[in-house]
């Protein structure tokens, strides 16, 4: 290896390091910014390596990470949620790890309040077809079905 190439693994650990320091990242968005970086596959095998043991880089930590936001920001469902850490190459059993972030109670709270908020919005006088109009728009935001029916029925 010459002494470019040393200096290029770097400089390209510094700047993934930062990238990682900024937000939780997951191995797939890693890799990906590593090759944006021009790291060959034998430099991110070997900088993956020294993200996990300097604790840079933890998939369960993610996963939690995301769960949690992605509900308490975006107000986004499990299957949603789910959708999305599949996406980015996160195993089923961090995804499971990473629902226990969401409470039960404020899940409900939270698919209750959409739907009232979606439900007095619309403006049609049609109950069946608001009724609809709300479980499609719950449904859009990740909601499981019969979460979505039991509330809608209910309105």
């Amino acid at each position: 290896m010459m002494e470019h190439d040393l200096i290029d693994i770097k400089l390209i650990k510094q700047k993934i390091q930062h990238y990682c320091s900024i937000q939780e990242r997951c191995r797939f968005q890693v890799i990906k910014k590593l090759h944006t970086f021009g790291a060959v596959s034998s430099q991110v095998s070997d900088v993956l390596v020294e993200l996990q043991q300097d604790n840079f880089l933890n998939e369960e930590r993610f996963a939690r990470s995301f769960c949690s936001g992605k509900f308490k920001i975006n107000k986004w469902g499990k299957k949603k949620i789910a959708f999305e850490l599949s996406k980015l190459q996160i195993s089923k059993h961090y995804i499971r790890k990473g629902m226990t972030e969401i409470d039960e109670k404020d899940y409900f709270f939270v698919l209750t309040e959409l739907a009232k908020k979606k439900y007095n919005s619309l403006s049609g006088t049609d109950r069946f077809a608001n009724k609809k109009k709300v479980a499609n728009y719950l449904s859009s935001k990740g909601f499981e079905s019969e979460l979505i029916w039991t509330y809608v029925n209910q309105l």
